[in-house]
């Protein structure tokens, strides 16, 4: 099988924040992605976490509530020092933010082939993981063939 991870951005517009046009596909995609082999990052439930407080407005009580709810839906990734180093690596040779960087470092971490995002140059590449945007017209063929075994 093939391991996804998915970026934080996903789980923001599956929680109908930012860009709402978006929610229904972000729902879709992560109904069809396999559950056992898609991967949520733990920094990604940190920034969900900030996002929907700080830019949704929610109450900490359905911050927490949707985090543990995606916490409970997939498997997730754990941060670990050996991540946090090859981020900072990463991000000071590829010139990305540290955040940004701990959530690639994790997908390689776990294995994973791609990570589902927007917030990275579309086809980047790095220990294994390419990362690819979900929302794009041409999908990656990897992400094609797991949406189609579903």
């Amino acid at each position: 099988m093939i391991n996804v991870a998915i970026d934080t951005n996903i789980l923001v517009y599956a929680e109908n924040v930012h860009e709402k046009t978006k929610t229904a596909a972000a729902l879709e995609l992560l109904e069809k992605l396999p559950g056992e082999t898609t991967l949520i990052p733990m920094l990604a439930l940190g920034e969900l976490y900030r996002v929907l407080m700080a830019k949704a407005r929610r109450s900490a009580a359905g911050a927490r509530e949707a985090v543990f709810r995606w916490g409970d839906t997939f498997p997730l990734i754990e941060v670990s020092s050996s991540v946090v180093m090859a981020a900072v690596d990463l991000a000071a040779s590829h010139k990305l933010f540290i955040w940004d960087a701990v959530i690639l470092a994790s997908a390689a971490d776990a294995h994973c082939r791609l990570l589902l995002s927007e917030d990275f140059q579309e086809g980047f590449s790095w220990r294994g993981v390419t990362v690819t945007n979900p929302f794009a017209s041409d999908r990656h063929l990897l992400l094609e063939a797991l949406l189609k075994d579903q």
